[in-house]
């Protein structure tokens, strides 16, 4: 079912996490300041998190592991792990229409969900899922550039997406709805959950923000910008 597949040793895991909290370390302290209390517990762009399908309670994941089906491209999947570092996806803008740094993601809006570590896309296509035959779900794309299929409204109660609350995703392209049923994949990622496009919002279609660096809004003036 996969192909490629190369084990990542624990000690070069640790090193990667030093890497980044180091790189970090100013967005944790600004993140640690006062905000403006209207934005101060919203998801805001530029943000990095990790989200937790909150029926399965698996966060949502990548790796450098290629499906051996389908399109073939990057595999996203659900793992119950809270501090593995392929679990950070990054919150970013439309192609070609970034939205400004810090600024609250409001209910409706179509954002990009980067995953941190190999800097692709949350993506989906007409190509059927390995496990559940629901819609692939992989990630896309170099250096953060995929296409327009790489672009997710957010689906929320009220104005704003609130760190707190349970959302959805809905694929601008092809309207499903970014989901986990409970089916799960054997050697060589066994016990990670897969994740699929559904066309219908249901229990398995809610998304809440967990760990993360919440950027706030910058006290400079307005820059169409992202981290």
């Amino acid at each position: 079912m996969y192909a490629g597949y190369e084990s990542v040793a624990a000690n070069m895991e640790k090193l990667w996490l030093v890497r980044w909290l180091l790189l970090l370390l100013p967005l944790l302290l600004l993140s640690g300041c006062e905000g403006r209390e209207s934005e101060s517990n919203y998801v805001t762009c530029g943000s990095l998190v990790k989200l937790l399908n909150t029926r399965h309670n698996v966060r949502l994941h990548s790796h450098d592991v290629k499906y051996g089906s389908g399109s073939g491209q990057q595999s996203v999947t659900g793992v119950e792990s809270a501090d593995d570092a392929n679990s950070y996806w990054q919150i970013r803008g439309k192609p070609a229409r970034p939205c400004q740094r810090g600024s609250a993601i409001k209910c409706g809006q179509a954002i990009r969900i980067t995953h941190m570590k190999t800097s692709r896309n949350l993506h989906t296509h007409h190509f059927s899922s390995p496990l559940s035959n629901n819609q692939e779900v992989s990630a896309f794309g170099e250096n953060g550039e995929g296409d327009d299929l790489d672009v997710w409204t957010v689906q929320c109660d009220g104005i704003y997406w609130d760190r707190d609350e349970p959302v959805r995703f809905k694929h601008v392209g092809t309207e499903v709805f970014l989901s986990i049923t409970g089916e799960q994949y054997g050697h060589p990622i066994r016990g990670q959950r897969e994740v699929h496009g559904m066309s219908s919002p249901n229990q398995h279609s809610l998304w809440r923000t967990m760990e993360g660096v919440f950027i706030q809004p910058s006290q400079e003036p307005l820059r169409h910008d992202e981290l």
